[in-house]
C-alpha cells in the first residue's frame, strides 16, 4: 500500500515535470513564432512612423531625416521667413494646396504656412515634376538661376521648378504640384513624428 502510493507520488512529480518543460518549449515557440510576424528592423526603418527632436535648432536652420526611403525636411522658419509666404501668395500655383489635397497636404497644413506651427515646416524634399530633390536657398535676393525679387525657398537643379519656403510650387514652371507634406504630428514642443497623425499612421 505505502509502495502504491510512493509510485503515485513519483509519477505526479514526473507530470508536473514533464508539463512544465512542455509549457517552457511551448512558450518559447510561441514566442519565436510571433516574433516572425513583426517587421524586421529593415522594414520598420522604412515604413515605421520617425520621431525628430528639434530641440535647439535655430531660426533658418534645416534637418533631413529619411521616411520610407525619402528625404523629409524639418526647417525652422524665421519670423521674416514666415511673413515672406504672404509676398509669395500670388506668385505661387496653388497657393491653398487645393490640388490632391489627401494625398499631398494633411487637411492641418492646408494653410499659408502648409504646417501644424508656422514656425516648422515638415516636407517631402521631392520636386513633384521628375523626383528629384531641390536644394535649399533660403538667402533672399538676386542670385543664381534665381528671381532678382527672390524671398528664400528651394530650387531643383534638374529643371529649374522654385518652391517658397511653404514648399508651394512657383507658377509656370515644370513641377505640377507643391511639395509633399506627410502626415505628422507634435509629440511635445521639442518631438515631431512622421508618418503618423491624430488619424493613425500614414
Amino acid at each position: 500500500m505505502s509502495n502504491e502510493k510512493q509510485v503515485d507520488s513519483g509519477r505526479r512529480g514526473l507530470l508536473v515535470a514533464t508539463c512544465a518543460a512542455g509549457g517552457v518549449v511551448g512558450l518559447s515557440t510561441g514566442a519565436a513564432l510571433v516574433s516572425t510576424f513583426q517587421p524586421s528592423e529593415r522594414a520598420k526603418a522604412a515604413g515605421a512612423p520617425v520621431e525628430v527632436d528639434i530641440a535647439g535648432m535655430q531660426p533658418g536652420e534645416m534637418k533631413t531625416v529619411e521616411w520610407r526611403g525619402k528625404p523629409v525636411w524639418i526647417m525652422r522658419r524665421s519670423p521674416e521667413m514666415v511673413e515672406s509666404l504672404k509676398k509669395t501668395d500670388d506668385q505661387v500655383a496653388d497657393p491653398n494646396s487645393e490640388r490632391a489635397p489627401d494625398v499631398l497636404t494633411p487637411e492641418y497644413a492646408r494653410n499659408e504656412w502648409r504646417s501644424i506651427k508656422p514656425e516648422y515646416l515638415v516636407a517631402v524634399g521631392i520636386c513633384s515634376h521628375l523626383g528629384c530633390s531641390p536644394t535649399a536657398r533660403v538667402t533672399p535676393g538676386a542670385q543664381p538661376n534665381l528671381p532678382d525679387d527672390w524671398a528664400g525657398g528651394f530650387l531643383c537643379p534638374c529643371h529649374g521648378s522654385t518652391f517658397d519656403l511653404a514648399g508651394r510650387v512657383f507658377k509656370n514652371k515644370p513641377a505640377p504640384d507643391n511639395l509633399e507634406v506627410p502626415r505628422h504630428m507634435y509629440l511635445s514642443d521639442t518631438r515631431i513624428i512622421i508618418g503618423k497623425d491624430e488619424k493613425g499612421e500614414a
